[in-house]
């Protein structure tokens, strides 16, 4: 205290004027962080935009009219009333996602840009819902987002924002329309239960023919290996047999064969053919013909016979 009043007061005024000056600099100089700009008016018009960095404005002259970040932003609209095609009316919320892309445009070219993107964004909901059906809403999320994104881009092109994306967040019908899309929805588990019962039934049926069929299939296979053993085994049994006949009739030839040889070796006389004849006629004559024919060699030789059964019985 004592030293501000051996100060003099021209010196107090002028270490006021400093202190004053340097307040008034350090609140004009501006730090632009990073995703953020700066919208700067002098005497009440745009001047230019301040992005990431530092800046000093002209005190008094130049002010900072709007402070707009560049980060994509998101906005989830309340639901909003929509009538489709056939006269449905259902509650529909948005979820629209976007960026700030001319900080300039966004400060000067609407008022309240939030309240217009929510305003648009109904309208052109209803526009795109009233052209469709109940089911065709349901159904058609990515073409209703698609449409709006592209509608909703181009509208807000003069106000500095673009859309990236807009998503139907819910779709809410009525209550009435819920509980007939549950039956629905249950009629249509229980006809794919009923479905599936009856393909399973086929199946297991016709599973159950073919082990019939490949069963019968089996049965008739063995049936005809048997049959097949069974005629080779006839066979060797007939093979055997003619085997077996035919070297009984080679033994009886060969036997035959022998008879003659010994026979030829003995030298027998007219005599002895003439009986051996004889005895092959009798043979021939067992009783069973009822017409001989005797050739004549056989007649000349009776009496012979005859002759030799006399002197048989001399001897006796």
């Amino acid at each position: 205290m004592l030293l501000l009043t051996q100060l003099s007061t021209p010196i107090i005024v002028a270490l006021a004027v400093i202190i004053l000056l340097f307040l008034i600099i350090v609140s004009n100089i501006k730090i632009v962080s990073q995703a953020q700009a700066l919208v700067v008016e002098r005497l009440g018009a745009y001047v230019k935009t301040w992005h990431t960095g530092l800046h000093i404005k002209i005190p008094f002259i130049e002010k900072v009219a709007k402070s707009v970040t560049l980060k994509e932003q998101v906005v989830d609209f309340a639901p909003q009333p929509v009538i489709t095609k056939d006269n449905v009316t259902m509650q529909i919320d948005t979820v629209v996602y976007f960026q700030i892309t001319d900080p300039k445009l966004y400060a000067y070219g609407v008022d309240n840009p939030m309240s217009a993107i929510e305003n648009l964004t109904a309208t052109t909901l209803r526009n795109i819902i009233g052209d469709l059906e109940l089911d065709a809403t349901l159904t058609s999320r990515d073409l209703i987002n698609t449409k709006m994104r592209s509608i909703l881009d181009v509208a807000t092109d003069p106000w500095g924002i673009k859309i990236n994306r807009v998503e139907l967040k819910n779709i809410i019908p009525p209550k009435e329309i819920r509980d007939a899309m549950e039956k629905q929805m249950k009629a249509e588990r229980e006809r794919r239960e009923a479905i599936l019962r009856a393909e399973g039934d086929k199946k297991s049926a016709i599973l159950v023919a073919e082990g019939q069929k490949q069963a019968e299939i089996l049965k008739a296979e063995a049936a005809k290996e048997a049959l097949i053993l069974e005629a080779e085994a006839q066979k060797e049994a007939q093979i055997k047999r003619a085997e077996g006949e035919a070297e009984a009739i080679l033994k009886v030839q060969n036997a035959q064969a022998e008879g003659l040889r010994m026979l030829n070796e003995a030298a027998p006389t007219d005599k002895v053919i003439a009986i051996k004849s004889l005895e092959s006629f009798e043979k021939a004559a067992d009783g069973k013909a009822t017409k001989i024919i005797i050739p004549s060699q056989i007649q000349s030789l009776a009496g012979l016979a005859t002759s030799l059964s006399e002197l048989t019985k001399e001897d006796k």
